[in-house]
C-alpha cells in the first residue's frame, strides 16, 4: 500500500467534514443558529445524518465548530494586518478599521456571528456562547496591546472603548451608507485616543 492510499480515507473523511461544516456556517450565519436543523444540514451538505454526527456529537458541536472556524477566519485576517503595521500601533488600528469597516459594508454581511450567535444562545455555558464570549475576551486583550503603545493614560479602558466602537459597528450594518464605516470608526478611535492623551 502506498502512503497515497493510506492516507485517502482520512482525506476523504475530512472532505466529509469539511463539506458540511462549510454548508452549516452557510446556514448558520445566514438564517440564525436556532432557525437551522439538523435536518437541513445533512439535506444541504448531501451527507448521511450518522456521517453529520459521527463529526460533530450534537448540533451545539456543529455551532461550535462554526464559530471557531468564523474565529480562525477573523484572526487570521487580524493576524496579517498587525504583522504589516508592527511598528506602529496607530496605523494598525487605522488598517483594522478598514478592513472591518469593508466587511461591514458587504451585501451579505449580517452582523458579527459570535455576536449573533451569542444573543440566541442566553445560557452562560452554552458551548457557542463559550466561544464567543473567548472571542470577544481576545479582541479586548489584542486592543489593550495596541492602545498600550499608543501613549495613553488608561490602555485598559481605551481598549474597551474600542471594543464597544468595534461591536457597535458589527450590529449597525444597516444603518451605515455605503463605505461610511471604515470613517465613522476612525474618527471616532481618534477622538477616544486623544481623549485619553488629555487626562
Amino acid at each position: 500500500m502506498t502512503k497515497s492510499t493510506a492516507n485517502a480515507p482520512a482525506t476523504a473523511v475530512n472532505e466529509v467534514r469539511d463539506r458540511i461544516l462549510e454548508t452549516a456556517s452557510e446556514l448558520f450565519y445566514r438564517r440564525g443558529v436556532r432557525a437551522v436543523g439538523v435536518d437541513l444540514v445533512v439535506e444541504k451538505s448531501g451527507v448521511a445524518k450518522t456521517s453529520l454526527y459521527r463529526h460533530f456529537g450534537t448540533k451545539d458541536d456543529l455551532i461550535a465548530a462554526f464559530l471557531k472556524r468564523e474565529d480562525l477566519d477573523f484572526w487570521s485576517t487580524w493576524d496579517r494586518v498587525s504583522t504589516q503595521h508592527a511598528d506602529d500601533a496607530s496605523a494598525e488600528l487605522d488598517a483594522h478599521f478598514e478592513w472591518i469597516g469593508e466587511r461591514v459594508g458587504r451585501d451579505n454581511y449580517r452582523g458579527c456571528p459570535q455576536i449573533n450567535t451569542a444573543a440566541e444562545f442566553p445560557e452562560a455555558g452554552h458551548p457557542a456562547r463559550k466561544v464567543a464570549e473567548a472571542h470577544m475576551r481576545e479582541m479586548r486583550r489584542r486592543l489593550k496591546t495596541i492602545a498600550g503603545k499608543l501613549a495613553v493614560a488608561a490602555p485598559d479602558r481605551l481598549a474597551g472603548q474600542l471594543a464597544v466602537l468595534i461591536n457597535g459597528a458589527f450590529v449597525s450594518m444597516q444603518v451605515f451608507e455605503p463605505g461610511e464605516a471604515t470613517g465613522l470608526l476612525r474618527d471616532a478611535a481618534h477622538a477616544l485616543i486623544a481623549a485619553g492623551r488629555d487626562t
